[in-house]
């Protein structure tokens, strides 16, 4: 695709460009960490001239929320950042809600806009942060669910090309924390805007994690997804750390999948070793607990200067004041190490590390 010269186009109200630009206030580590150029657009309606502004290389990184990434250089390239946000209801299809939204909208924001419509279906999702075009890409999850059982299709714009595409759901490739957007060749869609299918009577899902005695403790005893949603908050907020107060990226390691041999040889050996089925279609793996795995490991709690391994959960690493990224790197690299000498299993990160090979 021929692309403008981004020196000779003009740059709206609703689009920015930043030179030696700080990113430590756009990712949720809080890392000091820069870019060459940094361009920022607020009006989906200009996506397309930051885009052209990119140049023929297009973005280094796309950034959202800075919610689900460790930075461990310079980004010597372009940084495009969205944040342009809207939702709307599109229609009905199959006797459920349509709902859209633009990627750069804050999900948590989105989920409470979504209840407030008297639509169901997100409330476990609650709290998560990021936006709303990150959290296909990492097929987000919590409390019993994945963002792929409410996904209906996206718009993705092929940045070698400037092709727009509609993708389904089964076009997705979604996995446990997984989507074809995050695999290689990275970078290559930019997604646009996001749809969901909802409805006001889609069942409660109230029987995962805490989520049950949050209610109980609430006093509801018929919940409606508004008090699904609280519940969720008030669990997320007491076991996980505030990124404005101490940098953090959520959980930084996945649970892992493992064989059915394989954890019933760690059973034998772990009796109160936590198992759980995967909850993907045709996979017979088991999934563990890596938080567990961490604790038993003696982690929790645990600092290397100013990265550390968050006290009440252990599946956080946090920056405490002045962790570098290749800091925060090398703790979960002795923490993946010690988890597969003492159980052999291997654990993988959740978060990007960027700069990213894009080959």
């Amino acid at each position: 695709m021929h692309r403008r010269d981004w020196r000779s186009s003009a740059v709206t109200m609703s689009v920015t460009v930043s030179h030696d630009a700080s990113l430590r206030h756009l990712n949720s580590f809080g890392i000091q960490a820069s870019a060459n150029r940094l361009i920022e657009v607020n009006d989906d309606r200009d996506l397309d001239q930051a885009i052209d502004l990119c140049g023929d290389s297009g973005p280094e990184l796309i950034l959202g929320g800075g919610s689900n990434l460790l930075i461990v250089a310079p980004i010597r390239g372009t940084v495009l950042r969205l944040a342009s946000a809207h939702q709307t209801i599109i229609g009905q299809a199959d006797g459920l809600t349509i709902v859209e939204a633009a990627a750069g909208c804050n999900w948590h924001s989105f989920v409470g806009w979504t209840l407030a419509q008297g639509l169901a279906g997100l409330e476990n999702l609650s709290l998560i942060p990021g936006t709303v075009g990150a959290a296909p890409i990492q097929n987000i999850g919590a409390y019993g669910l994945e963002l792929a059982e409410r996904f209906d299709s996206l718009t993705a714009i092929h940045l070698p090309t400037g092709a727009t595409r509609l993708f389904n759901r089964a076009e997705c490739q979604f996995g446990y924390r997984d989507s074809v957007f995050k695999r290689p060749p990275l970078s290559q869609w930019l997604i646009r805007t996001v749809r969901f299918a909802l409805a006001p009577d889609l069942p409660l899902r109230t029987d995962y994690g805490e989520i049950g005695k949050q209610l109980a403790r609430d006093g509801v005893q018929r919940p409606h997804a508004v008090d699904v949603a609280n519940a969720v908050v008030a669990i997320r907020r007491r076991r996980l750390p505030d990124p404005a107060i101490i940098g953090n990226a959520g959980s930084f390691f996945k649970n892992p999948l493992i064989s059915i041999s394989l954890a019933e040889q760690l059973h034998l050996r772990f009796s109160n070793l936590p198992r759980f089925p995967s909850n993907q279609p045709s996979d017979s793996r088991v999934k563990l607990s890596a938080a567990w795995l961490i604790e038993q490991c003696g982690w929790k709690g645990q600092r290397r200067g100013d990265a550390g391994v968050y006290q009440r959960h252990a599946l956080v690493l946090v920056n405490h004041g002045h962790a570098t990224g290749r800091d925060l790197l090398s703790l979960a690299q002795e923490i993946r190490d010690s988890v597969q000498q003492r159980f052999g299993v291997t654990l993988e990160p959740e978060p990007i590390i960027v700069p990213v090979d894009k080959q």
